[in-house]
């Protein structure tokens, strides 16, 4: 049985202003996130292609990978690999075509906030993070502001720094670099991103009617 790629945590739709411990406050940096918060939410659902990159302590490309994310509130459709995660804010099914397994668990409770996955880029800085206005940057002819992330809680993790790129036009997240504390590193680059007007409920359950057994194998993981 293939474990799942990456923990999903903390839906698009969750979370506050952007915040920070009782101690100086970067107001530029702030005034960016809060921005970027409110355009996003204003969205409602969100859907977008992403690219991961993931890079050794030598900088060389290492692996790369493409996939899709629809997103409404706390509900979500991630397809990555070979595996499409779906949620409907109370139960994931994580669906391994490979295998032709189709794993039922309980929805994340999102008190990982700051775990780092295709469906929270857009919302990980409003909790668990100080952060600190780095620079302007053009990339690739798009002006952006950069702002890194630094966890409050650094020896819980295994990066130090997320480094968080807005479109400074659009504001919009376009890119996160996160730098590890052995020297890796990985990107996830948005490649496209618009709201989702008409979103179909139904598209975030998974029945057996889809996944028919056979051959699909259901396996129960949720906690009785």
């Amino acid at each position: 049985m293939k474990h799942i790629l990456f923990i999903l945590c903390f839906g698009l739709g969750a979370g506050i202003s952007a915040q920070q411990p009782k101690e100086p406050v970067d107001t530029k940096a702030k005034a960016i996130l809060d921005e970027l918060s409110a355009k996003t939410k204003a969205c409602g659902a969100i859907k977008a292609e992403f690219l991961i990159e993931n890079f050794g302590t030598d900088k060389k490309l290492k692996e790369s990978n493409t996939g899709k994310l629809t997103s409404k509130g706390q509900k979500y459709i991630v397809e990555f690999k070979g595996q499409k995660i779906v949620c409907d804010s109370k139960t994931q099914w994580t669906i391994i075509d490979e295998s032709k397994e189709v794993q039922v668990n309980d929805a994340p409770d999102g008190k990982s906030a700051d775990q780092i996955n295709p469906t929270n880029i857009f919302t990980i800085y409003e909790k668990n993070f100080k952060y600190k206005f780095e620079k302007e940057e053009t990339v690739n002819g798009t002006l952006m502001q950069v702002i890194n992330l630094y966890p409050l809680s650094p020896g819980k993790k295994a990066y130090h720094t997320i480094k968080l790129y807005i479109d400074k036009t659009k504001k919009q997240v376009a890119m996160l670099k996160i730098m590890n504390k052995d020297a890796t590193s990985s990107t996830i680059t948005v490649k496209s991103f618009s709201c989702y007007t008409e979103p179909n409920d139904a598209q975030f359950t998974v029945t057996k009617k889809e996944y028919p057994s056979p051959p699909w194998e259901w396996i129960d993981l949720k906690e009785n």
